[in-house]
């Protein structure tokens, strides 16, 4: 089951309905029926307003952002969707810190509930480092169906992987 790359942590029993929807070549029919069109967030600006907007929300109280972008180098196939990077310098006789979210160029092309997804997983880095229960807890707090979008997710990653977009 090589061409479950995104999906190889999922039961061998869902891993074998999407082998099948591969060989009936029926991802795409599948994605487009719950996802009929790609959101309209382009450009940085345009996903800094929207990033900012999901944290003000939730997450009030964490640090600023500094930088929010797409980011062409995030390979998707490194199991990178999108990343937070928190850095922190002498600067004088101060400590600089600064949060920063990318997210993968891919995903300019993607339904908004995908985006939001990837999106509310590198917010709740601010709080939660690791991957742990916590961490899936605050994602889940932001976003209720967020585990589902997770699996439809690589299941759109296995679709331009094998297919091509769809949009």
């Amino acid at each position: 089951m090589s061409e479950l790359t995104y999906l190889s942590s999922y039961s061998t029993a869902l891993q074998s309905q999407v082998m099948q929807m591969i060989k009936d070549k029926t991802l795409a029919s599948f994605l487009l029926a719950k996802y009929p069109k790609q959101h309209q967030i382009s450009s940085d600006k345009a996903l800094r307003k929207y990033v900012t907007e999901l944290k003000n929300q939730y997450l009030k109280k964490s640090e600023p952002l500094s930088k929010i972008v797409f980011d062409d180098k995030i390979h998707v196939i490194n199991n990178a969707l999108g990343l937070h990077s928190y850095v922190t310098r002498v600067q004088g006789s101060k400590l600089k810190s600064k949060n920063e979210i990318r997210i993968g160029s891919v995903f300019k092309k993607a339904p908004e509930p995908f985006l939001k997804m990837i999106v509310v997983h590198e917010l709740a880095h601010l709080k939660e480092k690791e991957h742990n229960k916590a961490f899936y807890k605050l994602c889940q707090y932001m976003l209720a169906d967020y585990h589902q979008l997770e699996f439809e997710l690589r299941i759109y990653l296995t679709q331009l992987e094998l297919f091509g977009d769809i949009y």
